[in-house]
């Protein structure tokens, strides 16, 4: 059995890099628990409205809503958005142009499914949403998509095979002040921990390919990265053992900072992570150069540094999932704007 710490941490989620915001939406059946995901459960599953138009309307983002995360052990903690960055990220989305960009339980990217609009609620109760039998929160961010150009998607979207929107999207964690609940140590998930946890593990299954394949499965996981990852990370953890983490890091990067310190193996998503966490806030060391100044050295550190950079890079080269040319990370389980969509055969 799985034994939970009994402090629920909570983070907001906010914008500060450049690259920060939602760049894409998936249709999917199930939650959604890695960083770059954000899912609501039952409360908010979108609907399928007028067999006629093919429309799909729901919620994208709902304020101060926690967002259930579950680390490895178990241990759970909260994430949530203020209603005014959700604004900044609607506005974003829509700068951006990323209207017709969809996936499929966050894999590849399918066409013809298409926002034709999207707003903001201000009124409750005299919201247009309620015509589609949702009465959310003020600053939540509703969408509807036009489905009519890909019948095969409508037909599983009515099926109930998607019932809920998951963005794809990066954010930053900020540490909020606001305590939870304190619950007594317990050797059972909730029903809605299940959930997320059974989803964290259909999502992992999925993206193999010899799932499809029908061959049998094997979690791989990486331990042969040398000393100076692991005495990158023993030194982030030391001097947050003497000053604290402050305002620095989320429980996913303290907790990678455990794993690499131990020398512990980690899977391949967690080397993807890595290398993108790494190559983005590779410039946060320009600005940042000791742990006391600001948070950049320390969760650079924390996640393996430069040798943690090199590492993953090459790791990734040797498995076939990063090439030589290409010039940014690969994020797990995201698909960027602007990459060819790739055709299921269910897709039209």
């Amino acid at each position: 059995m799985i034994k939970k710490d009994n402090i629920e941490e909570l983070f907001e989620l906010v914008l500060i890099d450049e690259e920060d915001g939602v760049f894409a939406n998936s249709l999917v059946s199930a939650p959604a628990i890695e960083r770059d995901f954000v899912y609501f459960n039952q409360e908010y599953t979108f609907a399928a409205v007028s067999d006629e138009k093919m429309l799909i309307a729901g919620p994208m983002l709902v304020p101060n809503k926690k967002i259930l995360r579950l680390k490895d052990d178990g241990t759970k903690y909260y994430v949530y958005f203020k209603p005014e960055t959700i604004e900044k990220i609607a506005r974003k989305f829509m700068k951006n142009k990323f209207l017709d960009q969809i996936t499929l339980e966050h894999g590849n990217k399918t066409s013809g499914i298409n926002m034709v609009e999207s707003w903001i609620v201000e009124h409750p109760s005299k919201d247009k949403s309620n015509l589609y039998g949702f009465t959310l929160p003020k600053g939540s961010w509703f969408a509807i998509y036009d489905a009519s150009d890909n019948p095969k998607v409508w037909e599983r979207v009515k099926s109930g095979e998607f019932n809920g929107f998951s963005i794809e999207g990066l954010f930053e964690h900020q540490k909020s002040d606001v305590k939870l609940a304190l619950e007594k140590d317990i050797e059972e998930f909730t029903e809605e921990e299940a959930e997320v946890f059974l989803g964290q593990l259909k999502a992992i299954i999925r993206k193999d390919k010899r799932y499809k394949a029908k061959q049998r499965i094997e979690m791989e996981s990486y331990a042969d990265y040398g000393d100076g990852v692991k005495n990158n990370a023993k030194r982030a953890l030391e001097w947050a053992d003497k000053n604290g983490w402050g305002s620095c890091g989320t429980p996913v990067g303290k907790q990678r900072a455990n794993q690499l310190a131990k020398g512990e193996a980690i899977s391949v998503d967690t080397i993807k992570r890595m290398h993108s966490f790494l190559s983005r806030h590779e410039k946060d060391l320009q600005s940042s150069t000791s742990y006391g100044d600001g948070c950049g050295k320390l969760m650079y550190d924390a996640w393996g540094g430069k040798a943690g950079l090199g590492w993953s890079r090459n790791k990734l080269r040797e498995l076939g999932l990063l090439t030589e040319t290409e010039a940014q990370p690969s994020i797990p389980n995201s698909t960027y704007p602007g990459e060819v969509a790739k055709k299921k055969k269910n897709d039209k």
